[in-house]
């Protein structure tokens, strides 16, 4: 699968700049999941990833190259949770490994696609609240100040959503991308996650046979491009 590919490699240049820590999931404690939507008032924050206005990024791209995602891990740009102490910038990417895709049709591709996005909406950690706008790719996380001083981390919320994602049969491999750097470009950042969920809706635009005047329709270059990289 090459659809995301090429901006899953100018993401990753993006964040070679900078230092990273990675974690394998088997290495993580286990950190409770509420199994539903969790409620934390202001009042029992900490503080908030993406708050007071700060960006708060979310997006998830497929591919089947090995050497783009390998073996399941967790990796932080940026101060863990326990080093934060105010609102600050946040992103959450993830990458996901699929079995291989070709012979696969658009509609079956789309709905696998969306089947493995959806799966943010079943991950709870204890403490981590999120408000998630797939609209915007925006995410706001609101952290709980108890679960903070029991020792909440990125690594054991990251492998919650590792092991989330493995219960897809697709799924071979994922990697959790937290970034909390108050200088990572963000704008950038989200004109690739942005142009990603496109290539997405450009899949079931494709999968229907919709019948439009393309020269009108926003989508017209990202469909080029999606129907050009579907047919390698």
């Amino acid at each position: 699968m090459k659809l995301y590919e090429g901006g899953i490699l100018s993401l990753l240049a993006m964040l070679s700049d900078y230092p990273c820590r990675v974690y394998h999931p088997h290495t993580v404690s286990e950190w409770p999941d509420e199994g539903k939507n969790q409620m934390i008032f202001q009042s029992d924050m900490a503080y908030e990833l993406g708050g007071g206005g700060a960006p708060a990024l979310s997006g998830i791209a497929l591919t089947d190259n090995e050497q783009l995602v390998g073996d399941d891990c967790v990796c932080l740009y940026g101060q863990e949770l326990s080093q934060l102490s105010e609102d600050a910038a946040y992103a959450r990417i993830t990458l996901v490994r699929v079995k291989n895709t070709e012979g696969v049709d658009s509609d079956a591709l789309y709905q696998m696609i969306r089947r493995i996005d959806y799966t943010r909406y079943h991950v709870s950690p204890k403490g981590f609240m999120m408000r998630i706008s797939a609209m915007n790719q925006r995410e706001v996380v609101r952290i709980g100040k108890d679960a903070l001083a029991e020792g909440l981390s990125f690594a054991q919320v990251g492998k919650q959503f590792i092991e989330a994602y493995h219960k897809h049969p697709e799924v071979e491999a994922v990697k959790v991308i937290f970034v909390t750097l108050p200088t990572f470009p963000y704008a950038e950042a989200e004109g690739i996650l942005r142009r990603w969920e496109d290539m997405t809706k450009t899949l079931d635009h494709l999968a229907k046979k919709v019948q439009m005047d393309c020269h009108a329709c926003a989508l017209k270059e990202v469909c080029e491009e999606v129907e050009a990289l579907y047919k390698k």
